[in-house]
């Protein structure tokens, strides 16, 4: 198998929507970017979480990405020896573009297909965006059938994470959801909020966010 050509290339047009895809718009980059706003992450749990790319693939666009400072490679303290990849503070900029275009291709999604590989924290940035949008802060434990993931809405760095809130306080608010309404989240169908109303999603905690969500 013949490796990607490492050679980035330009559109070579004065343009910031232009000089933005020479920086990301190569196939795979976006996602890697998504992954990444979970923070640092290995090759490996990359790779897992991408279905679909090949190793090749993910090493050239890692390249590509650290080399525009969008991305940085560091090892591990010890006993670790492990290397992690993470945002720089420039491609943490790039979370509100993700946000805009899950918005807009919200409508393609349409019900599931037999081939759609699902993770659950793939959820967390339609969700965090209906989140914000009820102006209360805190961190957030999300229970789908697929798995849970956690999110801060205005709480900080990184902006999710896959398993349980990891402490060590309790999460502000923990949401049970199952896959339908995961899935009409997503597509835009439901709020958060107009999800919680309808019983479609239930809600645990008694602090402003929750109180919030409960409205």
């Amino acid at each position: 198998m013949s490796r990607p050509s490492s050679r980035r290339r330009s559109y070579d047009q004065y343009c910031a929507v232009a000089r933005s895809l020479d920086v990301v718009g190569d196939r795979w980059a976006l996602l890697i970017v998504r992954e990444l706003l979970a923070g640092p992450r290995r090759y490996t749990d990359l790779h897992a979480d991408l279905p679909g790319v090949s190793t090749d693939m993910l090493a050239t666009r890692l390249k590509d990405l650290e080399q525009s400072g969008v991305t940085l490679r560091r090892k591990l303290p010890a006993p670790s020896s492990a290397y992690v990849y993470e945002l720089t503070s420039r491609g943490r900029e790039v979370l509100p573009v993700l946000q805009a275009l899950g918005e807009w291709g919200a409508a393609e999604l349409g019900e599931r297909r037999p081939t759609d590989a699902v993770r659950a924290h793939w959820l967390a940035l339609p969700l965090l965006r209906g989140l914000s949008a009820l102006g209360e802060p805190g961190t957030v434990e999300v229970r789908l059938d697929e798995g849970q993931f956690h999110v801060r809405v205005d709480a900080g760095e990184p902006v999710y994470g896959e398993g349980p809130w990891p402490g060590p306080d309790a999460p502000d608010v923990r949401l049970t959801l199952d896959a339908a309404a995961g899935d009409a989240l997503a597509r835009g169908e439901l709020s958060v909020a107009d999800a919680v109303r309808g019983g479609n999603v239930q809600v645990t905690g008694d602090g402003p966010l929750a109180k919030a969500l409960g409205r």
